[in-house]
């Protein structure tokens, strides 16, 4: 049991460290990107985030203080670890610093950050007060985590009609992952990145516009996304939990970009940047001052 709590304990502070860390050059009372202005997955991972917060009041008012703990260990570990960081992280190291995509992610994890904070405050209480004086600061922040009002929902985050859209996109998400380790397990891949994946969707999978192939390949982590139409393709990957759906997984062959790993078409064009893709050579434009 001791052991438990204490990989808990660990998930939960590596999560804020993580946090911390891509938070160094953000600024609340200057980089906040509206909430309308933010990207849909940033959105979405606020709304997400009221969930917690409806789990862990309930938890505190009933002095079920376990449930609090794993509610912010389940958060820290799926929503987050599995899923939103690992995804954000393309936009958090390869974006030009200032860039809208960055300070988007940024935004939604300061809210995040401040939130879990005071989340766990009560449980937590000097792991707690630690963060509270190495988080950036706006003008109406107490001194201490523990002179903060807990968090209550923010009805402004939450949005039913984005979290059934992203219900569809994190199920089509776990079965591209599925075939992605398959195709790891027969040494057709090694990182996810090096795959380009072809999918054949059901008909009516999402209501309405679903995500562009580009959205989708940032989502599943992979260098190229095709959307494809009609049969499934020879040889795909094919879906018990969710009938009609086919995914082929195949190796991508442009050359792999050093500085994000993404192979890319567009890598050794650029004289003075033979190694890197070309979203990657407008970054370095952009942080060198060159692009305004």
């Amino acid at each position: 049991m001791l052991k438990k709590l204490v990989d808990a304990y660990r998930r939960i502070r590596n999560t804020i460290r993580f946090i911390l860390g891509n938070l160094a050059d953000f600024d609340p009372r200057n980089d906040t990107v509206a909430y309308d202005d933010m990207d849909e997955i940033d959105r979405f991972a606020l709304h997400r985030l009221q969930d917690l917060v409806k789990e862990v009041r309930r938890a505190y008012e009933t002095f079920e203080f376990h449930l609090a703990y794993h509610g912010l260990y389940n958060y820290c570990t799926l929503d987050l670890g599995a899923f939103y960081l690992d995804v954000l992280k393309d936009r958090l190291y390869t974006f030009p610093p200032r860039s809208p995509g960055r300070r988007s992610a940024q935004s939604a994890l300061y809210v995040i950050l401040d939130t879990l904070t005071r989340l766990k405050a009560p449980i937590l209480a000097f792991t707690a007060d630690e963060v509270w004086q190495y988080m950036p600061k706006d003008e109406h922040m107490p001194a201490s985590v523990h002179l903060a009002d807990m968090p209550e929902v923010n009805g402004a985050f939450v949005d039913a009609r984005l979290a059934k859209r992203w219900e569809a996109i994190l199920k089509l998400r776990a079965e591209v992952t599925k075939a992605l380790e398959q195709a790891r397990a027969t040494k057709q891949i090694g990182h996810s990145l090096d795959a380009a994946v072809a999918i054949a969707l059901p008909e009516g999978f999402f209501e309405g516009e679903g995500p562009t192939p580009e959205a989708l390949r940032t989502i599943f982590i992979v260098s190229e996304v095709t959307v494809v139409a009609g049969d499934r393709p020879q040889g795909a990957f094919q879906s018990d939990s969710v009938p009609g759906l086919a995914i082929l997984v195949s190796r991508a062959d442009a050359e792999k970009c050093e500085r994000c790993w993404l192979h890319d078409g567009s890598v050794g064009r650029n004289d003075a940047h033979k190694t890197i893709c070309a979203r990657c050579v407008e970054a370095l434009k952009v942080r060198e001052g060159a692009v305004h």
